[in-house]
């Protein structure tokens, strides 16, 4: 009985063979099968758009203003390019700014949305950071497991949960105000889910362990329409123009149409196709130049035809690639595809055909994504170690001794890196290609005076917010009970152990010596004689 799937799988093989030599004529197509099972491959009549994918321009802020930069989603754009082009290179010495200190795995990276950054951390805490300092303005407890980043737009902070409860083995998705944490709407799900949510003109993507695709309405959670996988889908999905895409644990990648979630086309890996082990996607998808880009455990780097899903080439590294790719055409290089694998190297290849350009050993495993900042490519080994290298050469250029998964997001003056539990803030102050990052000018006296009128202004501001709040709540609880006085009705209380039912009575605003305004209910007075003669007049009780 053992021998009969070798046979099989040889006679698959040697089909494969074959038709490989007849299509030759329709497009050249080298297979490589000697260093491993599947071997690399090249199909050179696949379209390239040969254009740089829509990125905004970036400009390295002087200051972290409110709206000085936002990274609204896992991946920074939409089609998960995982590229932040800045204007000038960013060059160590990258000096500490904060830490944010933990004990709770950090395995995918924050978003950033004006002035704060939001952090989901796997036990499902999430935590919104003020960016300049990471203060935490608010945390709240949205579940019991969460292996994703959130997604954040118009105040709102969306979170998949992998597990919403202990023990329970199923997620849901939440929208929380990005002011203060509070729910805004929450839906269970029937499987768990570690997708990172995609936003886009108010509906929000993401998959599921059971192979479900869900399109809910931003704004209360109702599905809108859901969509099959051939397996779980773990990693986020991707956008561009009118189409999702997806890779799933089936070994298939997906494109779906957006506005109703129709299967344009489905490819499967090879051994998938034939009925042979596949490897799982766990990778999330990168879209650019035509082309979809994505990791597979099966230890190969796969580029298709964002169009009609034809395989365009697969490159074969040592290990399996759960990473996530990014992809970029930055100034001075060709259109890249930079990806990390089990093997120990970050990988540089070349995003028409995936032959390498560079590759790089590290010095240990790579699981999570790759992040491009400018000319510096990122990447985390699970040993522990973050390091930077330039886009076009691989050379070291900075290295830190904390990291994981995911390496950094940035908002091209700031990075925030990742270590396994901890979070630290740099200042990536734009420096000369030469590596020399500038020093800081002092204040001059009037520089100083608009600083601390600013931060004066500010604070003069909040303490009349905080009054004008309070005004509002006094003005609030005045006119409820004047409302129940002219209804009439009776509220009960037990006083001095018996049941006392009145109206409410009317309340007095006093200001205090130290000018804060009292309100009390005004009582009847009763006055009477003492035992010493003198009149005493005394608000009545009960």
């Amino acid at each position: 009985m053992p021998s009969r799937p070798r046979r099989r799988r040889r006679l698959v093989l040697a089909v494969l063979a074959a038709l490989t030599v007849l299509v030759g004529g329709g497009g050249l197509a080298v297979l490589l099968l000697g260093g491993g099972e599947q071997g690399d491959v090249v199909n050179t009549d696949v379209e390239f758009r040969d254009e740089a994918p829509e990125a905004p321009p970036v400009r390295a802020p002087a200051s972290e203003g409110p709206s000085a930069f936002n990274w609204p989603v896992y991946g920074f754009t939409k089609s998960r390019t995982q590229y932040l082009p800045v204007d000038k290179p960013l060059r160590p010495p990258f000096e500490r700014r904060w830490k944010l200190g933990g004990k709770i795995l950090l395995e995918f990276p924050p978003v950033l949305g004006a002035r704060s950054m939001y952090l989901l951390k796997n036990n499902a805490a999430l935590y919104a950071l003020a960016r300049q300092t990471g203060k935490v303005r608010w945390k709240t407890k949205l579940g019991h497991l969460a292996a994703s980043s959130p997604a954040v737009a118009h105040n709102t902070v969306y979170s998949v949960i992998l597990e919403r409860g202990k023990g329970i083995r199923k997620g849901r998705v939440v929208a929380v105000s990005a002011k203060d944490g509070r729910t805004r709407w929450s839906r269970k799900l029937p499987s768990r889910a570690e997708s990172s949510p995609l936003l886009h003109r108010g509906s929000l993507y993401f998959g599921t362990e059971n192979g479900t695709v869900y399109a809910l309405d931003a704004s209360d959670g109702s599905v809108e329409w859901t969509a099959k996988a051939a397996g779980a889908v773990k990693g986020a999905l991707a956008l561009e123009g009118d189409r999702l895409f997806m890779a799933d644990y089936g070994g298939a990648v997906q494109a779906l149409r957006l506005r109703d979630g129709k299967r344009l086309w489905r490819t499967e890996t090879r051994g998938g196709r034939f009925g042979l082990s596949a490897g799982n996607f766990y990778s999330t998808p990168a879209v650019a130049f035509g082309r979809v880009y994505v990791g597979n455990t099966d230890g190969g780097v796969y580029s298709f035809s964002a169009r009609t899903g034809k395989l365009a080439w697969r490159k074969e590294t040592g290990g399996f690639v759960y990473s996530s790719p990014a992809v970029a055409e930055v100034p001075g290089t060709r259109p890249t595809v930079y990806i990390g694998s089990y093997d120990k190297k970050l990988y540089a290849l070349d995003a028409r055909t995936g032959r390498p350009r560079w590759t790089k050993n590290v010095g240990g495993r790579i699981s999570g994504g790759v992040t491009v900042i400018g000319d510096l490519v990122f990447s985390s080994t699970l040993e522990g170690r973050t390091t930077a290298v330039t886009a076009r050469s691989g050379r070291t250029i900075w290295r830190f001794g904390r990291g994981k998964f995911n390496p950094v997001v940035s908002t091209g003056r700031g990075l925030f890196v990742m270590g396994s539990t901890s979070m630290f803030a740099f200042d990536g102050r734009p420096g000369s290609s030469s590596g020399d990052a500038p020093k800081a000018r002092p204040l001059t006296a009037a520089e100083r005076r608009r600083v601390i009128g600013r931060r004066v202004a500010r604070r003069k501001q909040a303490q009349a917010r905080a009054l004008a709040r309070r005004v509002a709540a006094r003005r609030a609880a005045v006119a409820r009970r004047n409302d129940l006085r002219r209804r009439g009705v009776r509220f009960c209380f037990r006083s001095d152990g018996r049941r006392v039912c009145r109206v409410p009575e009317p309340l007095v605003c006093v200001r205090g010596a130290d000018g804060r305004t009292t309100c009390r209910a005004r009582r009847p007075v009763v006055c009477f004689t003492d035992a010493d003669g003198r009149k005493v007049c005394r608000a009545r009780r009960g």
